[in-house]
């Protein structure tokens, strides 16, 4: 297996084209949705930086993902009818991120060091049976997406990720302690002078150094914060 990199690169233009919202529950089956955001992760993961092209064979997606055969299959299928992956571009067991150009409109992703001996450590804790993985994971990708690269954090409201993600905001502080509990991100309490308390999400594992106690304050936007 490969050397896997600290930090990889996703296509952000479907996020920022707000096509997260499509990942619902329901009729088109929650867990085939869970499954396609989970199976997109490991194959960014793996995906070479100069072409966006991974090579992973079924049970190397099983080890990362923690799934079964089947959803890993209903996940491909989602994402590739979604146009967010390319199936079989270098033959058998390849994959393609859609749109892919590393040298810009991508998301930084923590890579290496979400994982364990036993693949993505906190896919472990994901049954695919309840709607705050999806959202979680849906969270996930928007802070990714959203993340200011010179704070190392993300900056967004309820009413701002809901829009975002078309997460509930009933459901939003589930999902983000679910991230937090499953160690994929940290949440940062930013005091605004006159303001009291906001809150910003950064992404475990990635550019670990620059966190609040090492980056400078900056200006945020005067929005309710209900977190």
């Amino acid at each position: 297996m490969r050397a896997m990199r600290s930090w990889v690169k996703l296509p952000s233009g479907w996020l920022e084209r707000r096509e997260l919202r499509a990942f619902a529950w329901g009729k088109q089956g929650g867990s085939a949705q869970t499954a396609a955001l989970m199976v997109l992760l490991a194959i960014a993961h793996r995906a070479a930086d100069d072409t966006g092209i991974a090579r992973l064979p079924y049970d190397e997606l099983q080890w990362a993902t923690h799934l079964s055969r089947t959803k890993i299959a209903d996940g491909l299928d989602v994402l590739a009818a979604r146009q967010l992956i390319l199936r079989e571009p270098h033959g058998r067991s390849t994959f393609q991120l859609s749109n892919y150009d590393p040298t810009q409109g991508w998301a930084m992703l923590p890579a290496q060091r979400l994982y364990s001996s036993d693949g993505i450590s906190a896919f472990s804790d994901f049954y695919l049976r309840r709607k705050v993985e999806l959202d979680a994971l849906k969270a996930y990708f928007a802070f990714a997406a959203r993340r200011d690269r010179d704070q190392n954090r993300a900056y967004m409201t309820y009413p701002q990720l809901n829009e975002y993600t078309g997460i509930p905001e009933a459901r939003i502080k589930a999902a983000i302690s679910f991230l937090v509990v499953n160690n994929l991100i940290v949440v940062e309490q930013i005091e605004r002078s006159g303001f009291g308390v906001s809150h910003a999400y950064r992404l475990t594992h990635l550019q670990p150094r620059r966190h609040l106690g090492t980056t400078e304050h900056v200006a945020l936007p005067l929005a309710d914060d209900p977190f």
